[in-house]
Order: C-alpha cells, then structure tokens, then sequence
C-alpha cells in the first residue's frame, strides 16, 4: 500500500526542535512573548511534559519537553532573529533572562547569548546597525 501524503519540508531542511523546559507552560508563554510563538494543540498537548509550538514564521515546529537536560553549556544553541537585539535584550533581561554574552559583532551580524526560563542558552541575532 503506497502513501500518497506530500513531503511538508525540503530535504535536509531542519524542521522539528525539542526545547528543554522546566515547566512547558512557563517556556511556551516566554517565547510567545519574546519572539511571537504559538503553542499548538498536538497528540500530547495536554501533558504537563510536552507543548507542541509553531515559531512566528510558521515554518519550524516543535514542542517544550521536560525530562531532557537543560542546554546551559556550549552545544548547539538555537539562535533567533529579531527585529531591534537592543530592544529584544532588554526586555528578555526585564523576563528574567541572564546574559551570556552581551551583543558583539560577528561579521555583519549583531549577535548575543541569553538563557531561557529553564536556563538553555539561546542566541538572538540582527543584521548590524551601521
């Protein structure tokens, strides 16, 4: 029996992501707030483990689980972009975010590390003020 379901991403496309969390709710609302994300109803959105999401584009899914070590050390770390990393710094740090690495320049980029509620680092980025 051949499946006739389209293939929702281009090969090789990244896709799907597992942020670790502390507590699902308290992750899902940071990031709605921060970056525009929408928690979505999914097999287990009701489980206090795990909160399916959407990102503001529409095009990455993903869910908030607990039970998985907390990403604070260097590995891979998710980097977001914004519109304004000045304005987007300050009110993550008035959420109670810490930061890493206060914005630099890499190249062209304007880059810096914060943590999450649950203390992952993620990056957020903009292209240089110039």
């Amino acid at each position: 029996m051949s499946s006739s379901r389209q293939h929702p991403f281009g090969h090789g496309r990244l896709a799907y992501v597992q942020v670790p969390a502390l507590d699902v709710r308290a992750s899902a609302a940071f990031y709605h707030e921060m970056f525009g994300w929408q928690t979505r109803p999914g097999l287990t959105a009701s489980s206090p483990s795990h909160l399916s999401f959407t990102d503001a584009t529409g095009d990455m899914i993903g869910a908030f689980v607990t039970g998985r070590a907390i990403a604070s050390e260097a590995g891979v770390i998710l980097y977001i972009y914004v519109h304004g990393l000045d304005a987007t710094l300050e009110k993550m740090v008035a959420a109670g975010s810490t930061v890493v690495k206060p914005p630099y320049e890499e190249g062209d980029l304007w880059v810096a590390l914060l943590r999450d509620p649950a203390g992952n680092t993620i990056g957020i980025w903009q292209f240089a003020p110039r």
